[in-house]
């Protein structure tokens, strides 16, 4: 596949240094209930060995609950200047103690913050990692301009599935966007389409041009998640089937989205299909 001629089974002492920095984009892809692909921001993500890759938790999510039920998972670290990690480990164990604990309370962000620390550092065994990549903004770039001639000619729907924020969110150029799926060994695969956009209410397209290889992979009516995140740390989730598809002569990528999940703080929540409210009844 492109940008993934060799994995290896252990980081360097280089990659290891590069990661840790505390400005980074890290994306951990694990395996819901029901066998489908589910993406969480950690940005504490980083490998601390060289088979070893560790983070902390500071706040609910489903993601926590999901790797003790399924071990395998996927990872993604990208560090400012745009060069990025992939691969894939298996969960370990939590400790509430220890060097790596003591070095994210140590971290400004939670030394000096009021609300919350890092209460547990979750251990993660390195399975396999594709070495550095660099973002390939000039095809991204193109990929773009593709995906929205695609979207200007596609038919549009008019159902309402991704509200008006979510919709802005993922349309917004300078935002990332990355796609997952389960692979046939079980463990989630993550691609950036930082091409993606919404097509209408129900629907995420993308140009196939940038990352192709990876995305033709994808077995026909996989069901995918993709993750819409802006530079300010807001953040969406959808997921829904993914088919491949020509638009105007450009080859898309097209998420029929049925489900969306707000996964920022304070309340991580499913949005669509909308949850009930139910009255407290008890004290």
């Amino acid at each position: 596949m492109r940008n993934r001629k060799r994995a290896y089974a252990a980081f360097s002492e280089s990659d290891i240094r590069s990661l840790e920095v505390p400005m980074k984009i890290g994306l951990l892809a694990t395996v819901n209930d029901e066998g489908l692909p589910h993406l969480t921001l950690i940005t504490t993500l980083q490998p601390s060995e060289p088979t070893q890759v560790v983070w902390g938790q500071f706040t609910e999510g489903l993601c926590k609950r999901f790797i003790r039920a399924n071990r395998k998972t996927g990872f993604l670290v990208m560090t400012a200047d745009r060069r990025l990690w992939r691969g894939k480990t298996a969960f370990a164990r939590v400790a509430s103690q220890g060097k790596e604990f003591e070095m994210y309370n140590a971290m400004p962000m939670f030394r000096y913050n009021a609300y919350f620390g890092v209460h547990t550092v979750y251990y993660m065994d390195l399975v396999e990692q594709y070495g550095q990549e660099v973002l390939p903004t000039k095809r991204i770039v193109w990929a773009a301009i593709k995906t929205m001639f695609a979207k200007a000619l596609a038919r549009k729907r008019p159902e309402s599935v991704l509200n008006p924020w979510t919709r802005r969110l993922v349309n917004r150029a300078s935002n990332l966007k990355f796609l997952s799926y389960v692979g046939a060994d079980g463990y989630p695969v993550i691609i950036p389409v930082v091409q993606a956009q919404a097509l209408d209410g129900a629907r995420v397209i993308f140009s196939t041009s940038v990352y192709g290889d990876e995305l033709a992979a994808i077995p026909a009516g996989a069901t995918v998640a993709v993750f819409g995140l802006s530079l300010d740390m807001e953040d969406v989730l959808v997921r829904g089937e993914l088919s491949l598809r020509r638009v105007g002569g450009v080859k898309c990528g097209m998420v029929d989205v049925r489900w969306v999940y707000n996964s920022m703080p304070p309340k991580p929540q499913q949005i669509h299909p909308e949850v009930a409210l139910e009255a407290v009844r008890s004290f």
